[in-house]
């Protein structure tokens, strides 16, 4: 499958570093550019992108915004958010908006094109151990209503299903969960997704981050 991808940057030397980089790689189509998050719906509606590179912050509507905006929709493209910051509470808002992930503008490009790779096939590019990493170095505002909120949502679900999420928040591969579980793999893949739709969650990274707010992960999660 070709990966048909939109750039999002204000900056026209890092659209242009971008295109260099990634545009000439089998499989890899880039099908527009766009140097606002306010142009953004229009381009997805007309070139139908896999996967948006977007960067944060934008003069007119800022990457954040056009995220919300991108992931509210039906069969939406997958979202990588670009910074120049490590630790960035906008980072962390983009990823609650439904953000597969974020790379930093100085990423090598092989590491570039493997995260569009993997996003483009529905995996997030974003561990919980860097999730947390962030939520430990961003100072934290409104932790208590997104912690009863969180708590409120997960407690809808099931007993294996809370299993499952703990082993999702804390960063633990399917085959993994399913052996801890004593489960079958494809039985924590059902589990995954029957949650994520009564979550109404966009992907995994989502569902660790919820983990995460409801205070629920007392152990340091697991690195891959």
């Amino acid at each position: 499958m070709t990966i048909r991808l939109l750039l999002v940057d204000d900056d026209a030397l890092v659209r242009a570093g971008l295109r260099l980089m990634l545009g000439g790689i089998e499989g890899i189509e880039i099908v527009g550019e766009a140097a606002d998050g306010s142009q953004v719906l229009r381009l997805v509606d007309e070139h139908r992108p896999h996967v948006v590179l977007m960067d944060i912050r934008m003069p007119a509507m800022d990457g954040l915004t056009a995220t919300e905006m991108l992931r509210a929709r039906d069969e939406p493209p997958e979202v990588v958010v670009l910074t120049t910051f490590h630790a960035d509470a906008q980072v962390l808002r983009a990823l609650r908006a439904g953000a597969a992930g974020f790379l930093l503008k100085d990423t090598p490009p092989a590491d570039i094109l493997a995260a569009v790779r993997k996003v483009a096939s529905g995996e997030p590019v974003l561990s919980p151990a860097v999730t947390r990493q962030l939520i430990q170095h961003v100072t934290p505002a409104g932790r208590d209503t997104r912690r009863a909120r969180a708590k409120d949502a997960l407690a809808r679900l099931g007993e294996r299903e809370s299993e499952v999420a703990l082993g999702v928040g804390r960063g633990l591969a399917n085959a993994r969960i399913a052996a801890s579980l004593y489960m079958s793999v494809p039985t924590v893949k059902t589990h995954v997704s029957r949650i994520l739709t009564k979550l109404d969650l966009n992907n995994r990274v989502q569902f660790a981050l919820l983990v995460h707010d409801a205070g629920l992960l007392e152990e340091p999660p697991a690195e891959e």
